[in-house]
């Protein structure tokens, strides 16, 4: 039966209209790539016509940069997909225990379950295990060797006492749960800051757009130590490039989630610290510090006032004749040069630089001739001493003698050169006690130095045991911008071999690195060798 050709029509009409609908689309489809598609840069250079000098290594390393970074983003969006899982699991499970309340008990008992009671149960343990730990108040210890020491860390690196024969003072972190810790402990710093609640005293009508948002970028340090037996403890400092205002928040992770402690905003752009240096002789010594103090100080901070307590007459012209050089060639006044015509006495030399402040309340910090620091530490120093609630105590970077470290150079490069955080330049001064930042308020109502103790070491540990018998929070951590330069010690001989045997232990520690004493031990047989090595070379070119 033939079809009718009315029929033929309408169908190769109808084919011929599916026919340029098919075209419509893929014309419409290929516009729609072609707007969607990345746009290249018009200045760019082509990989082989005009920027072939940029060279392959370029492109692959901007790759792999592209590669981590996405990696990276990656890792910390699927760590935020698993806590939204478990936040979602356990709105859930409220939910699930909301309703059965509503059941009818029977025969007196109300079937609820024990998952509710667990998890109140295991939320109240979090929460006590923060209330034991040395988190918002100090702890009293027994001795200076009870206080639990912070290790610091930026985003790039982390600054460790600990090192053994394998680990370095400065050194990225090189275990990925380690990486995977501090990296999850900044965002979830940022994550406070930026979705602030209403224990942060920030006002929820304040729509995002009025706050200011913080970044990776923005993260300046933290530190973090664990109590063993109770969690681990992050402090986190937050900056923007052009302000002076810090965000602090502290976190505290019970061996489970991180649970926040605090948010807060810290401005220090006002806070004035008091430098206090007591000196005796060593006026080449002051010249260097003095050179320091006036880039760091004068040049960069400029929210400091000097103090140089002075014992004895003997170049104390010298001194002064520095310190008035200083203050005429940047136009700094903000020093006091106190004279004590009497033998030298570290604690009562900080503690007259402390009494001679007439101004109110000051941060102050104790310092040597012999230290070094940076701008960033007088930062930190700011941001870890709370009066009437917390003292810090650094640990400095004891760097070793430079004729030992660099005998291979005919000399020493210069001191700035030498600032390095590397087994064979120095070590973390655990022991040492000297320098430390702390309100003049602290300092008087704990009592201050022990004045019998004389001339040099004893007056620090005194002090730092104030501290930790009180109820004051110590701060204790390795802080890279802070050295002590090496300089000769001698023992006299006036010394108890007792004392003597100890002063030689203590010269010995601060001349050299384990492997260069022993480099220096074994000299004459690596010399014996050397010399053998060179007459087998000579006996076998002769041959």
């Amino acid at each position: 039966m033939r079809m009718p050709r009315r029929g033929l029509v309408i169908q190769a009409r109808t084919r011929w209209l599916l026919v340029g609908l098919a075209l419509l689309f893929s014309l419409v489809l290929l516009m729609y790539l072609l707007e969607c598609a990345p746009q290249t840069d018009s200045n760019g250079s082509l990989p082989g016509v005009v920027g072939e000098s940029m060279g392959k290594e370029y492109y692959q390393a901007l790759l792999q940069e592209q590669e981590e970074h996405y990696q990276n983003r990656a890792t910390s969006l699927k760590r935020q997909i698993a806590q939204l899982k478990q936040e979602l699991q356990e709105m859930s499970d409220k939910l699930k225990s909301l309703q059965e309340k509503k059941t009818p008990k029977v025969n007196g008992m109300n079937y609820q379950g024990t998952k509710e009671q667990t998890s109140n149960d295991l939320l109240e343990f979090l929460h006590s295990q923060i209330d034991k730990a040395e988190v918002s108040v100090g702890a009293k210890l027994p001795s200076e060797y009870g206080v639990i020491p912070f290790e610091s860390f930026t985003s790039m690196k982390v600054f460790q006492l600990e090192m053994g024969l394998t680990r370095h003072p400065e050194e990225k972190p090189v275990r990925k749960d380690k990486r995977d810790e501090l990296v999850e402990v900044i965002e979830a710093g940022l994550e406070v800051i930026n979705n602030p609640d209403e224990e942060d005293g920030q006002d929820e009508d304040d729509g995002v757009g009025d706050r200011q948002l913080y970044s990776e970028n923005d993260f300046i340090e933290g530190y973090y130590r664990t109590e063993r037996d109770k969690g681990t403890q992050y402090e986190l400092f937050y900056k923007k490039m052009d302000g002076m205002e810090y965000r602090h928040v502290t976190l505290f992770r019970p061996f489970g989630p991180l649970m926040k402690v605090k948010s807060e905003t810290v401005d220090i752009s006002r806070s004035i610290i008091n430098i206090i240096v007591p000196l005796a002789g060593r006026t080449e010594a002051f010249a260097q510090f003095m050179q320091n103090f006036r880039d760091v100080c004068i040049h960069q901070d400029k929210r400091v006032h000097l103090t140089v307590v002075y014992f004895g007459q003997d170049g104390l012209s010298e001194v002064k004749s520095i310190l008035e050089s200083v203050a005429r060639e940047t136009d700094f006044h903000n020093y006091t040069l106190v004279s004590l015509n009497e033998e030298f006495n570290r604690g009562r030399g900080l503690d007259m630089g402390a009494r001679a402040w007439e101004k109110g309340e000051v941060l102050m910090f104790f310092c040597d001739v012999d230290v070094y620091f940076t701008a960033e530490f007088l930062n930190s120093c700011r941001l870890n001493a709370e009066p009437g609630k917390k003292v810090f105590y650094p640990v400095v970077f004891s760097l070793y003698n430079p004729a030992i470290v660099y005998a291979n150079q005919d000399i020493p490069p210069p001191v700035e050169q030498q600032l390095v955080h590397k087994k064979d330049s120095g070590f973390w001064r655990d022991f040492g006690f000297g320098m430390t930042c702390q309100y003049r308020t602290d300092f008087l109502t704990v009592g201050g130095f022990d004045l019998e103790v004389k001339g040099w070491g004893g007056e620090d540990v005194h002090l730092y045991r104030k501290y930790l018998h009180g109820d004051l929070m110590v701060i204790r951590t390795p802080v890279p911008g802070l050295f002590h330069l090496w300089h000769e010690k001698h023992c006299a001989d006036e010394l108890t071999p007792e004392q003597y045997r100890m002063c030689i232990q203590s010269k010995a520690m601060n001349e050299a690195s384990h492997s260069h004493l022993g480099m220096l031990v074994f000299r004459d047989e690596i010399e014996a060798h050397l010399r053998k090595q060179a007459y087998r070379t000579n006996s076998e070119a002769v041959g």
